[in-house]
């Protein structure tokens, strides 16, 4: 099984990650990691990255996917996966991947965000990051708030998976 936690800049997609790879024994890989520098200097500068700047980014996630499910193991990624097409990529039609949608309001995110160190994130790009965001559906993801502390969104993904 593959999870990826999901969501717009400074929702928790590390933390959560973490504390789920924690839970399941498993590695965690922070999507942020498959970016190109130039990407990632882009983010810095607060440029907004286009599909072109991301499509070998998921292409390269997915083939990690692909090589962890290899090993028979657990594996959970943070990734924005901010738009179905790109979850689509991700997932490419697997039924073993699930993604955790962490959802959250621009109030909290900004503040979230205002805290951060040693981050690329350019702070001003969080608008941008809300525009180009289609939520998934429940037949999609399991969408858990980013209110609950992060021991309770741990506990209602894995009631959510155990149903």
């Amino acid at each position: 099984m593959i999870f990826i936690v999901m969501g717009v800049s400074g929702c928790g997609k590390t933390t959560i990650g973490e504390a789920l790879a924690k839970r399941f024994g498993c590695d965690f890989e922070d999507a942020d990691s498959f970016h190109s520098q130039s990407n990632k200097d882009k983010m810095h500068e607060g440029i907004p990255l286009t599909d072109d700047d991301r499509w070998p980014w998921l292409r390269a996630i997915r083939q990690s996917i692909v090589r962890k499910q290899g090993d028979a193991m657990p594996h959970v990624y943070a990734c924005s996966a901010l738009k179905r097409a790109y979850r689509d990529v991700l997932r490419d039609g697997d039924k073993d991947v699930t993604f955790v949608y962490l959802q959250g309001t621009l109030e909290v995110l900004s503040e979230r965000i205002k805290t951060r160190t040693r981050h690329f994130f350019d702070p001003s790009l969080l608008n941008s990051q809300l525009e180009t965001l289609e939520p998934p559906g429940p037949e999609e993801a399991i969408a858990v708030s980013i209110t609950l502390s992060p021991a309770q969104i741990v506990e209602e993904v894995l009631d959510s998976i155990a149903m």
